[in-house]
Formats: C-alpha cells, sequence, structure tokens
C-alpha cells in the first residue's frame, strides 16, 4: 500500500497544513467538508505539495520532518505562493 505526505494551503489566509495519508482525495474532501477539526476554521483548502512513500512509518517521518524549522524552510522553495 502507498501513503502519501500531503501539503495543503489555506484559500483563506494562506496557512499551510502538513498530513498523511493512503487516500489522498478523501482526506482533502473530509477537510474541506469540516470533518477535521483542526483545519475547520480555515477551509477551504487546496492541495499544494504531494509525496509518496511505501511505508506509513516513511509518511509518519516526513510530515514530522515538514513540522521542523528546516522543514518549513525546505517547503518554502517547493510552494510558490
Amino acid at each position: 500500500m502507498e501513503y502519501f505526505v500531503y501539503i495543503l494551503e489555506s484559500e483563506i489566509d494562506g496557512r499551510l497544513y502538513k498530513g498523511q495519508t493512503s487516500d489522498v482525495a478523501k482526506r482533502i474532501a473530509e477537510h474541506n467538508s469540516g470533518k477535521t477539526k483542526s483545519t475547520k476554521g480555515y477551509k477551504p483548502w487546496k492541495l499544494v505539495y504531494l509525496e509518496t512513500f511505501g511505508t506509513r512509518d516513511e509518511a509518519v517521518l516526513r510530515v514530522k520532518y515538514f513540522k521542523t524549522g528546516s522543514g518549513r524552510e525546505f517547503l518554502k522553495t517547493k510552494v510558490i505562493k
């Protein structure tokens, strides 16, 4: 099974959300329908970055990296606002 690390951008204020899933389309729909408490107030969301991994553990580690200072700096070079 493939796992994905995704970065969403709020169309309201430009904030980024970092997450991982095995079904990207379903997960984005959940964010945009308000089912996710942490993103509910900032919808709609659009996908701005995606990476694929072979295991969930790899995906979780990548999300943790994106939440660090160096990970946020990396995303600034990949996500153009």
